[in-house]
């Protein structure tokens, strides 16, 4: 029996038996920034210093991991954080991006602070930041067994958060619906979860065709269309990257970037028809996402597109075993589907009444000292160990910021009842 897009996805990935809630964990699956590189962990904990520091550094921040999978990057974090007070931390630096003036690595514990000119006592000390984060994991699996116990693991978003919300590639699968564009408008795909053959539905619903009309604009002269007995529609006929705006796909675990090079692939049933990933669900996530930050930061690293290119023809897909497969919904594989990010922007503004940032990836990390640059080959001459160690970590910087990957992600940061930092504004 054919079904909502929406519908399926939710059985497909959040049910009792999905694929985000049985099973090993995505990491299996795919490969995010936090499993490329401890630099995006690295480069994260300066974000979230700088924001400490934004909000007057108060006695409880929160860092609040949404879709955290099984913990890896609160896991890195907390390893991490332990350098804050100055004291080594537990998994030893990284080395990979160079300490600077107001990073962990060269922060001055506040409890040697100077008395003020005309106060009669010494400042107060203040805690080091790894005495006052609290770590919280949002994930609808079982906590994992090995967690470290700092951890709180949850399956809703907490509310007051003061502090930052990350949400890496959380956006992208939640779940929304498809709509296919035909001679009387937009109409719902249906899809039957276990073959994921694809049939018409009904017209979409008012609010759904506000949102298309304003974030997603049907095409006013298809290109080369064809007709489809199947779903009884017409293809604009795109076969370029360039003219569907289609981005790099999610990489594959333990793989090399599975990229879809063209609209029409044959991963995706029917891409090569006029579609439309219906981003309302997404707006409303991550409004109510926003709106449980007190003050603080909000975050959302994902692959999506903006209004003046999106895909003609969609991005739904799967994944399964480290391979990009057919987004079958029924539980099997991962579901996933690039974000309209300019439309979950506004949302987010509309909420936080503070101006957004949306950069990409490599933009966001330069900004934060992972700029991935090869270390001068005089180096090699003076210490040949220090060039080989900051060569190795140059590379893994490198994938982080590739624009052809996992660098073409878009970083939305939302702050709220602080101002933009300068590793903030764009």
């Amino acid at each position: 029996m054919s079904i909502a897009w929406r519908d399926a996805m939710s059985r497909a990935l959040y049910g009792s038996g999905g694929f985000f809630v049985a099973g090993t964990g995505p990491a299996d699956h795919f490969r995010t920034s936090v499993h490329a590189s401890p630099a995006f962990a690295t480069a994260l904990l300066r974000l979230v210093t700088e924001v400490d520091a934004a909000l007057g550094h108060p006695s409880r921040f929160d860092v609040v991991d949404v879709g955290a999978g099984r913990g890896e990057l609160l896991r890195a974090l907390a390893g991490l954080a332990v350098g804050v007070s100055g004291e080594p931390t537990r998994s030893g630096r990284s080395g990979l991006i160079p300490p600077r003036v107001g990073s962990p690595e060269t922060l001055t514990p506040t409890a040697s602070a100077r008395p003020a000119p005309d106060g009669p006592s010494p400042v107060a000390p203040r805690a080091p930041l790894a005495e006052r984060v609290r770590f919280t994991a949002v994930e609808y699996a079982p906590r994992p067994e090995n967690l470290p116990e700092e951890i709180t693991w949850t399956s809703e978003i907490p509310a007051e958060i003061t502090g930052v919300l990350l949400a890496t590639e959380w956006l992208d699968n939640v779940p929304l619906d498809v709509a296919v564009h035909t001679e009387d408008g937009w109409r719902y795909v249906l899809v039957d979860p276990e073959s994921g053959a694809e049939s018409v539905g009904e017209p979409v619903s008012p609010d759904d065709l506000d949102w298309l009309t304003t974030w997603w604009p049907s095409p006013t002269s298809p290109q080369s269309a064809t007709s489809n007995p199947d779903l009884g529609v017409t293809s604009t006929g795109a076969t370029s990257e360039g003219e569907s705006g289609f981005r790099a796909a999610r990489p594959a675990q333990g793989s090399s970037l599975t990229a879809r090079s063209r609209p029409g692939c044959p991963e995706t049933p029917h891409s090569d028809y006029l579609r439309a990933e219906i981003g309302r669900s997404r707006d409303d996530a991550w409004a109510d996402a926003v709106r449980k930050i007190s003050r603080g930061l909000a975050v959302a690293v994902d692959y999506g597109h903006l209004r003046e290119a999106r895909p003609v023809d969609g991005t739904l897909t799967g994944y399964r075993g480290g391979r990009q497969v057919p987004p079958v919904p029924d539980g099997s594989s991962d579901v996933t589907a690039h974000v309209a990010m300019d439309s979950v922007a506004s949302a987010g503004a509309a909420v936080a009444r503070c101006a957004y940032s949306l950069v990409l990836q490599r933009e966001a990390l330069r900004a934060l000292g992972a700029d991935g640059g090869r270390p001068p080959l005089s180096l090699a001459g003076t210490d040949p160990v220090g060039y080989v160690r900051a060569l190795a970590a140059a590379s893994a910087v490198a994938e982080l910021t590739d624009p052809a990957g996992l660098g073409g992600h878009w970083w939305l940061r939302q702050p709220v009842g602080i101002p933009l930092g300068p590793a903030v504004a764009r």
